[in-house]
């Protein structure tokens, strides 16, 4: 299921990923939000062309696009299309299911709603760094599993963007305490 994913566009994929289980380690839980990021959005890190930050966005589907966000905590993304193409889907947050002792040591915290609800805290309790960066998601340390059913998913905009605003590219799971933020 997972190498069907791989041509799959942003905008498609990121759906597809709530529900699905992801591990680092054998620490993580449950994908509950998504953003999508294509080539042509101006809002992509991948918009203006490949540089040394964004070349993970260009190379091989289903691998690991990581960076720094304001210099202040890593992000982790998931490169989708074919290779060359720039796309990426953000993992914005996880329903922490496996692990959560190491994610609570990690975060220094253990309230299980805050442990990795938003790209910063999510990275910090999977132990996820710029070392992960161009990683292949089929093989160790990473495991997707994919979902079982279909998921009540709402959609909105991605949160902290100014260019682009308007698409609708934000997916969480209906419901869930564990998104960043609730959807409107």
């Amino acid at each position: 299921m997972i190498a069907a994913l791989s041509a799959v566009p942003a905008a498609e994929l990121a759906p597809l990923l709530i529900g699905a289980t992801l591990t680092v380690d054998g620490v993580g839980g449950v994908i509950v939000e998504t953003e999508a990021y294509e080539a042509d959005d101006p809002a992509s890190h991948s918009f203006a062309g490949e540089r040394p930050r964004n070349r993970a966005m260009f190379g091989p589907p289903l691998t690991a696009y990581v960076y720094r966000s304001y210099g202040v905590h890593w992000c982790f993304n998931i490169v989708t299309g074919p290779a060359g193409h720039g796309a990426a889907v953000l993992v914005r947050a996880i329903e922490p299911t496996v692990g959560l002792t190491t994610m609570a040591e990690r975060r220094g915290m253990a309230e299980p709603r805050l442990l990795a609800s938003g790209p910063g805290r999510l990275t910090e309790a999977l132990g996820i760094t710029i070392a992960h960066d161009g990683l292949s998601l089929d093989a160790p340390p990473f495991r997707l599993i994919p979902r079982d059913g279909a998921p009540d998913i709402v959609t909105g905009p991605r949160i902290g963007i100014t260019r682009a605003a308007d698409r609708l590219w934000r997916f969480g799971l209906r419901g869930s305490p564990f998104l960043s933020r609730p959807f409107r």
